[in-house]
């Protein structure tokens, strides 16, 4: 059993060797702007963190498996063939078209790639160039394709030229055959020539972050400015960890607000963007593939999450968070979050091992006797079950890539990373992950009392995330002492930053949106071309105009109707005007509720944008409706509640 002590001696001396990390506060102040500290955001906090909670966590996980006397089958981590990774790349952004028997076939494929940035088109070429070159090499007989026959509309040479005059604004000049017309009247800032300049009134500060720029473009447009903050090692770095979200007037989108086909495209763009924000910063971005092991299909602690719910499901109908999870979260706050060392002190090894095998027998039969659970037990089963998941909550696919993040020049683009990764986690990781980082963070608002502070927290809960044992692999465990104080950080910026981290950028629904807009236009092309016949043309004209008329004359311009099926009023016309905000319209449906109906609170119920260039998008209270009407003009308006 390697103790702390060897722990800390073999970091120091690891990190001796690197000259990247020091454990000496004195000698950290002295380093000069320029040095190791300038590479990641990690580095230039070592000396607030005290990395003593972190290897005792560390101990107190190894005495807890020495105890169990259990043996896993590890987790292999597969060394992917030449070529390989790229192909699961692609079929993970939906582009498995681009290559394969299927080459060319896919119009959705087009439509996606017509709406791609100028970095994430870089992106997809050079995983497609990779993938072609491993199927020349293999003799492969289907139609293999030219990467530059892949974006032939978009080949125009000057959009490789970037103008330095131009402003943080993307420059890209994709589309340019029928995009615009297609979607005239959107003012879509993305992958269009329509991208505008955030207003001169609200200008982004460097503490903001802008989610109407896509993250890569921005990270090349600082590349290439002459300025070249960057090159310094982290324009960002020697800022307070004190981001925020501008405000949008079309609505902030959170992850649960979009409907599923359209949450859907999100992630094959958020992937896209994720690689070409690395490709544009120099960092190799890497999925992990796990080979698959035997796991348990019953049970609570190394059971899949997705096995766990399906099980909760029904008990509980709709649950998304394991119940085994709620529960052990609920029993530490019953008691109270104010004690001392809470987290941080471990229960008793033997007694946790006890409480274990209790809970399998007993929790579904609803015969434990939670009374007998102490909170620091409790605390410990709530980290036992994070660490014995058969995968770990953060995936084998994109745990590395979390690693990594560590390694982004500066803190605005490491936030920006945490965000694509939270938005390409599974639902069930996602949403587990949500719960918990909520009460790390109500842990932390009682550090007065219990003195876990952010930074406590951070060091006790990175090694339960970030060092997943079932890897089975040596240098993974031997690595833990080099990436210490790196993981500490990403968690510490992850509980500090949650609320920006489980927001969609604005870029990627414009995305979405311009996506919808497309198809909807091929649609109305190819069903045109069907029906040749006049007298069906004919027949199609008259029942649009009939539709059309009572609507035309229902509803005037500048207003819109709002249906709200479930409540007493269920249909209003709206005049729109620059201040009315979403809330104020559920306010209104709200006062006209009768004796009748219900009672329903204002939290409960939410406006909903539906169709036109969207699926299905609930809108925040701040959304302003005329800012919203003049981006997506054909959707409908619908109050209801998140679970009708």
């Amino acid at each position: 059993m390697v103790t702390v002590v060897t722990k800390l001696v073999q970091y120091l001396h690891l990190s001796r060797r690197s000259g990247q990390y020091t454990m000496n506060h004195d000698n950290s102040k002295k380093t000069p702007d320029g040095a190791s500290f300038d590479r990641s955001g990690s580095q230039d906090s070592l000396d607030e963190l005290s990395l003593d909670d972190y290897w005792k966590e560390v101990e107190n996980i190894h005495e807890t498996r020495r105890n169990n006397h259990e043996e896993r089958e590890a987790l292999v981590v597969k060394e992917p063939d030449e070529g390989e990774l790229e192909e699961e790349w692609l079929k993970e952004a939906g582009l498995s078209n681009l290559f394969g028997e299927s080459t060319g076939d896919s119009q959705e494929s087009m439509v996606f790639l017509s709406t791609l940035t100028r970095t994430q088109k870089a992106a997809v070429e050079k995983r497609v160039e990779t993938v072609t070159q491993t199927l020349r090499k293999k003799n492969k007989h289907h139609q293999i394709p030219d990467v530059r026959d892949i974006f032939r509309l978009q080949s125009d040479p000057k959009e490789k030229v970037c103008d330095e005059n131009e402003t943080s604004a993307v420059r890209t000049t994709e589309n340019r055959s029928g995009t615009q017309d297609e979607t005239k009247g959107l003012k879509f800032s993305v992958g269009t020539n329509e991208q505008k300049t955030p207003p001169q009134d609200m200008p982004f500060s460097e503490t903001d972050i802008n989610l109407e720029i896509p993250f890569a473009e921005q990270a090349a447009n600082t590349k290439d400015s002459s300025v070249g903050k960057m090159c310094k090692g982290g324009g960002g770095d020697t800022l307070p960890l004190n981001f925020r979200l501008p405000k949008d007037k079309t609505g902030t989108t959170k992850i649960g607000d979009l409907a599923p086909q359209d949450m859907k495209k999100v992630y094959s763009l958020a992937l896209i963007e994720l690689t070409a924000l690395y490709d544009t910063l120099g960092t190799e971005f890497k999925q992990q593939k796990a080979a698959k092991i035997k796991t348990k299909d019953s049970g609570l602690f190394g059971v899949p999450l997705s096995v766990l719910l399906e099980q909760d499901q029904k008990k509980v109908p709709g649950t998304k968070i394991p119940l085994i999870f709620q529960k052990l979260i609920s029993q530490i706050e019953e008691t109270t979050l104010e004690t001392e060392g809470l987290l941080r002190i471990p229960g008793v090894a033997t007694r946790v091992k006890s409480l274990c095998q209790e809970l399998e027998a007993k929790f579904y039969e609803g015969t434990f006797n939670w009374e007998n659970v102490k909170q620091h037990d409790a605390a410990s089963l709530l980290k036992l079950f994070i660490r014995e998941l058969p995968q770990p909550l953060l995936t084998v696919e994109y745990l590395k890539a979390f690693q990594d993040v560590q390694n982004l020049p500066t803190k605005k683009q490491q936030l920006q990373a945490l965000n694509l990764l939270v938005i390409l986690l599974p639902e069930a990781n996602r949403d587990t992950l949500k719960v918990l980082l909520e009460f790390l963070q109500r842990v932390i608002d009682h550090r007065d009392k219990n003195k876990m502070t952010l930074n406590n927290v951070a060091m006790v809960m990175a090694p339960n995330l970030f060092t997943f044992h079932g890897f089975g692999s040596k240098t993974i465990e031997q690595s833990e002492f080099v990436m210490a104080a790196g993981t500490a950080n990403v968690m510490r910026f992850m509980i500090q930053h949650q609320k920006l981290l489980w927001t969609i950028p604005k870029f990627l629904v414009n995305q979405v949106r311009k996506q919808n807009a497309e198809s909807q236009k091929k649609e109305k092309k190819d069903k045109a071309m069907k029906k040749l016949l006049k007298k069906m043309a004919y027949d199609r004209e008259k029942h649009e105009k009939q539709d059309k008329v009572p609507n035309d004359a229902d509803v005037p311009q500048g207003v819109i109707r709002v249906q709200a099926p479930h409540l007493s009023k269920v249909s209003m016309a709206i005049q729109l005007t620059e201040e009315l905000k979403a809330s104020d319209i559920v306010a209104r449906f709200l006062s006209q509720k009768s004796g009748n109906v219900q009672t329903l609170k204002k939290e409960e119920v939410f406006l909903y944008e539906i169709g036109g260039n969207i699926g299905e998008r609930c809108l925040d209270d701040d959304t302003y409706m005329k800012d919203l009407y003049q981006l997506n003009p054909n959707a409908e308006w619908v109050i209801k509640s998140k679970q009708s």
